[in-house]
């Protein structure tokens, strides 16, 4: 990809927060999204559930487009087969697209597709090819889609319920993940997502991930911009060199 591509910024950002909009006041969302501007975000993550690969229902493209941001729009497909859907996403502006594993009998061929399309907000900066695995997903499924991919993120619940815990088991997938992303010689990210508190933030930043999804966890109260300011800084103080 070309200098200044999507995944050269969020390299370049990591270790940070992915925040999920969704938690926020969604009736005032030009306000909530500056004030994560004003916060030192540079990621805004939008979970995208289509009541079949998960009970819940939320968005679709004309959301991602809806939101009008200079930061990077991470967008987390939890949806059946989506092959035919993906390119919807990118025209509506998404900058990082993550599939999941689980989601298609043909994944490998849904992340060569992501790599054919054009990113809508500007040409040069390309599209951040993700693939998410559920907690019960064998790690080797890895093994013959890291040629087509940037960022591996593991999901530490099960995805499309509230409330809960950030599994302890993510710790060890984690190390090996990163073991797989040393061996293959790509300059792969990694990202962890759900059950991530104010209260767990510095213990999850110090599995070494590059990117950290939260949003409940920022949209609590009316006290977003401190939230946030709060997680950036437990992220950056468990910051470390990027692997491999």
């Amino acid at each position: 990809m070309p200098p200044g591509a999507s995944v050269d910024l969020l390299r370049r950002a990591s270790p940070t927060i992915s925040v999920g909009i969704l938690t926020a006041d969604l009736l005032a969302l030009g306000g909530e999204l500056r004030v994560l501007e004003e916060a030192g975000v540079q990621v805004l993550h939008v979970d995208v559930m289509d009541g079949c690969f998960t009970p819940a229902m939320t968005v679709g493209p004309p959301f991602i487009k809806a939101l009008r941001t200079p930061l990077l729009k991470d967008v987390h497909l939890m949806i059946q087969e989506p092959l035919g859907k993906v390119a919807d996403y990118v025209a509506a502006g998404a900058d990082i697209v993550t599939v999941h594993a689980e989601s298609s009998v043909h994944i490998h061929r849904v992340l060569q597709h992501l790599g054919t399309l054009t990113n809508a907000n500007d040409p040069a900066r390309g599209i951040v090819r993700g693939v998410a695995l559920n907690p019960g997903t064998p790690l080797d499924v890895l093994d013959p889609l890291l040629d087509e991919v940037d960022l591996v993120v593991l999901l530490a619940i099960n995805p499309g319920w509230g409330g809960q815990s950030f599994l302890a088991s993510t710790n060890r997938r984690a190390a090996e993940v990163k073991a797989f992303i040393r061996r293959s010689g790509r300059d792969i990210l990694l990202g962890l997502d759900g059950g991530v508190t104010r209260e767990n933030i510095g213990a999850v930043a110090a599995i070494g991930a590059d990117v950290i999804v939260t949003g409940s966890a920022v949209f609590d109260g009316k006290a977003a911009a401190a939230n946030a300011a709060f997680m950036l800084a437990e992220v950056g103080r468990a910051g470390r060199p990027r692997i491999p």
